[in-house]
């Protein structure tokens, strides 16, 4: 096990340009390796048939994706906790590939869905996605102005979207098309607070830590992408 001092590593904002760009490299490949294992997971899910049992199970009763979202809850926090590990690299990792796994399984009825009732919507998503994330980055990157202000906008708006979710399951009613485009504008925030921290808040032995943040907000804004085409083309 390789054990790390708590105080190794130095803010990417200070580090050398060497050690700086072997940092974001380091980062983006490990975004790369977590977006090519969600996609092999999820791969596997749909063709084991795994999401269609998942999906007869939420269609159970509203508790059921009350539950799951709250196990996805608690298996973030874990899984951001340890990939923030000052103790091991394997336990960094053990985050990142915990957190990769809850994504895919989270994913499964949305993914599962859209491939059911309008294929093509994924393609599309993914390739929006990609189109935003490559804007955002580059003007995180281009500007270099550091973005951290947006942490509590994003901890109290993500609680009010928590919310609302939880309340539409609860009394039943569709978020719809609105609802979808205001989260992919937060998920478009949140990509660039992840950003600007990989610039400069994170030092040069956490882009374990950095790729996970990413690898979240990529996530969140894929979601609501799909969700928003296929509110869009009455495929909800």
């Amino acid at each position: 096990m390789a054990y790390l001092d708590s105080h190794s590593g130095v803010l990417a904002a200070n580090a050398s340009e060497t050690e700086r760009a072997g940092f974001i490299r380091r980062t983006y490949l490990h975004l790369g390796g977590a977006i090519l294992a969600f996609v092999g997971i999820e791969t596997a899910l749909i063709q084991s048939g795994i999401a269609e049992s998942f999906v007869h199970l939420l269609q159970g009763g509203m508790w059921m994706w009350l539950v799951v979202m709250g196990l996805f809850m608690v298996t973030s926090y874990v899984a951001n906790n340890w990939a923030h590990s000052a103790i091991s690299k394997e336990m960094q990792y053990a985050g990142l590939g915990l957190f990769v796994v809850a994504e895919a399984i989270v994913f499964m009825p949305l993914i599962y869905i859209a491939l059911s009732k309008a294929p093509d919507i994924l393609s599309h998503a993914a390739l929006l996605t990609l189109v935003l994330v490559a804007g955002i980055t580059f003007t995180a990157f281009t500007t270099r102005k550091n973005f951290s202000f947006l942490g509590p906008v994003l901890n109290i708006g993500g609680l009010i979207a928590l919310g609302v979710i939880a309340a539409s399951l609860l009394f039943g009613f569709t978020l719809g098309l609105v609802f979808s485009g205001i989260m992919i504008v937060f998920a478009a925030a949140s990509v660039l607070y992840s950003t600007s921290n990989i610039i400069h808040e994170y030092n040069t032995e956490q882009h374990v830590a950095a790729s996970l943040s990413l690898f979240s907000s990529v996530g969140l804004m894929f979601w609501y992408i799909v969700q928003f085409l296929m509110s869009l083309t009455g495929q909800d």
